[in-house]
């Protein structure tokens, strides 16, 4: 069965500064489809704006986001767990940091605890450990996590589910003849070297970190699919169906 890393960000999973109820909703019952055909591991986002449901603290902060995100990872996860009970899906929570993918030591054991959860039906769903991770809660993000998840965690693809539904020719905020890059095999780097610019104000990226994560997996031979995580429409039709409506696929050359 192939092996996918599926990443939701902030952006998908909250609204008005809280969980976005339907939209999680919707996204576990893409899974558990999923699951018919892949292996799949969740790369979630969401801890800070969950902590801030129960405690308003400044996320600008690093401090009070340290504390919004130690709050918030147990109530996302329970959530998570609610929602998966109706599909008979145990998610199982992985809290990382850079630290874990630093050597080949470090992968081992994380990738021994995912191969574990995988074989035994378990729903791995990984997360960066933003409440200790100082360093990597200023400038980590959970698009370049996925990347380096799907890598070490023997993926194939990386599907990124996010309020950017594809890959542009031009800003489509901007323009409105932007068209959408359907296929791309290389990204140019100036376009890895804009400004990060996140539309939602829990989350950390934007189509910079998105395009760095997918720049990733081309350059180690492996795949990755943007589309929106608003309406699921072109991701299943991507990976449910093999038709490619929407969103945009970045895959080798090689492979293409």
């Amino acid at each position: 069965m192939k092996r996918i890393v599926l990443k939701v960000g902030s952006a998908v999973l909250t609204e008005h500064n809280r969980i976005a109820q339907d939209r999680m909703q919707n996204l576990v019952d893409f899974i558990a489809k999923l699951r018919g055909k892949y292996e799949v591991i969740l790369v979630s986002s969401g801890a800070v704006a969950a902590g801030y449901t129960e405690l308003k603290l400044d996320k600008k902060m690093l401090a009070y986001k340290q504390a919004l995100a130690s709050i918030g990872q147990p109530l996302l996860m329970n959530r998570y767990k609610k929602k998966f009970e109706k599909y008979d899906i145990l998610p199982a929570q992985i809290l990382v940091t850079a630290a874990n993918f630093n050597t080949d030591t470090q992968v081992e054991k994380v990738t021994g605890t995912i191969e574990t959860l995988l074989a035994h039906g378990v729903l791995p769903v990984i997360n960066e450990n933003d409440a200790t991770a100082v360093e990597e809660l200023v400038l980590g993000d959970n698009d370049q996590l996925s990347a380096y998840a799907a890598y070490h965690f023997d993926a194939r693809m990386l599907v990124i589910l996010s309020d950017i539904d594809a890959y542009y020719d031009k800003d489509p905020h901007c323009h409105e003849d932007a068209c959408v890059r359907k296929v791309v095999h290389s990204i140019a780097p100036e376009e890895l070297e804009r400004d990060v610019t996140p539309n939602n104000s829990f989350a950390t990226g934007g189509i910079v970190t998105k395009l760095k994560a997918a720049h990733f997996m081309l350059a180690h031979g492996r795949s990755a699919y943007l589309a929106s995580g608003f309406d699921l429409t072109d991701a299943e039709n991507f990976l449910l169906e093999g038709r490619h409506s929407g969103g945009t696929l970045f895959v080798p050359e090689e492979e293409a």
